[in-house]
């Protein structure tokens, strides 16, 4: 396993990161248990939860795991976010400052834990000043409930206002962003990406093998069937499978993965997940396993560093496909910071 800094902190974490969004609905307790305890055993120190991960039984799972193993919760760094939906009042939703005391609050009681290492917005809030969220994030720092503030799918413009917000106002800063970030969903390079490394803010990928396509489950013109995220669920595994197949960026995408991973000996997994962790600002990729042994393959990625030449090709098959202006050519020379493109 290999390491690096929370974003612009001194803490130190694994480059791969244990999600646990299966936890309590595709993973029983006793499944969910046996990956913590095998991330651990191969180095993993960095574990992702969210109140709303099965509406709470995620981050239940994961306090009766803390509370078996004494002594590992000072192993590990723990992370988890509020913004959504957990009650039926007006006032258990959104990161006002009401609505987050309440969401951390209960965050606390279901991981039993005295604090969290990384609190994070899961998502913006038009309603919310956010001058109230980021004070509220600061007290929270301040209060030794949290450690470290961080923010999830926010815009380009979202996540500078909010870091300049932090620096004018002197609060605790923002230090992680968790976006979608994939070979198929790279569109965060277009602002996110420079945003993060102006303002040191590390970069935390969710679904980094795009659910499933980059492991090379999914076949072109076949509708998902069987124990898959697609295959679940038909009607709605249709309606993700269709827009995606009639994409022909999808399978020269899946195609370069696939060489590459016959080339190289490993699972189409690794070197999706190698690409990943190895793009600008990324501190740690977040993996969403459902059994032990899809865990297993996913953690064979720490440490495979993809060459030049693979990398490129895959950095070309997966290019998205924008208009000229202004994320095309205009934008690519101004994302070059001067570096010759």
């Amino acid at each position: 396993m290999e390491y690096r800094t929370l974003g612009g902190t001194g803490t130190v974490v694994s480059s791969l990161c244990l999600g646990t969004m299966t936890f309590g609905n595709e993973c029983v307790e006793e499944v969910s248990h046996a990956q913590l305890d095998r991330f651990v055993e191969r180095g993993g120190n960095f574990i992702d939860t969210a109140n709303v991960y099965s509406r709470g039984v995620s981050e239940e799972i994961i306090g009766r795991w803390l509370t078996k193993r004494p002594g590992i919760r000072d192993q590990v760094v723990i992370a988890t976010k509020g913004r959504f939906s957990m009650g039926e009042g007006p006032n258990d939703v959104g990161l006002s400052r009401v609505a987050l005391t309440r969401a951390l609050e209960a965050s606390l009681r279901r991981l039993q834990v005295d604090s969290v290492d990384l609190y994070q917005a899961h998502a913006w809030d038009a309603l919310t000043p956010l001058e109230e969220t980021l004070r509220f994030m600061d007290d929270a720092v301040r209060a030794g409930k949290i450690r470290y503030a961080g923010v999830s799918n926010f815009l380009g413009w979202q996540l500078q206002k909010a870091a300049m917000l932090t620096g004018f106002l002197g609060l605790a800063p923002i230090v992680t962003l968790q976006p979608q970030y994939n070979l198929l969903v790279r569109e965060i390079e277009f602002e996110l990406t420079d945003v993060c490394e102006n303002e040191n803010i590390g970069i935390l990928p969710w679904s980094p093998l795009a659910g499933g396509w980059l492991t090379g489950k999914y076949r072109r013109d076949e509708v998902p069937t069987g124990p898959s995220r697609l295959g679940d669920d038909p009607e709605r595994g249709m309606e993700a499978y269709a827009p995606r197949n009639a994409q022909e960026r999808t399978w020269q995408v899946i195609d370069a993965v696939g060489k590459i991973a016959e080339s190289r000996g490993v699972s189409m997994a690794q070197v999706a997940l190698a690409w990943t962790a190895d793009r600008r600002a990324v501190t740690s990729v977040i993996l969403g396993a459902r059994t032990v042994e899809q865990l297993d393959d996913n953690l064979a990625a720490a440490g495979l560093h993809l060459s030049d030449e693979e990398t490129r090709v895959l950095d070309e098959a997966s290019d998205p496909i924008v208009g000229d202006y202004p994320y095309g050519l205009p934008g690519r020379r101004q994302r070059a910071n001067g570096r010759e493109l």
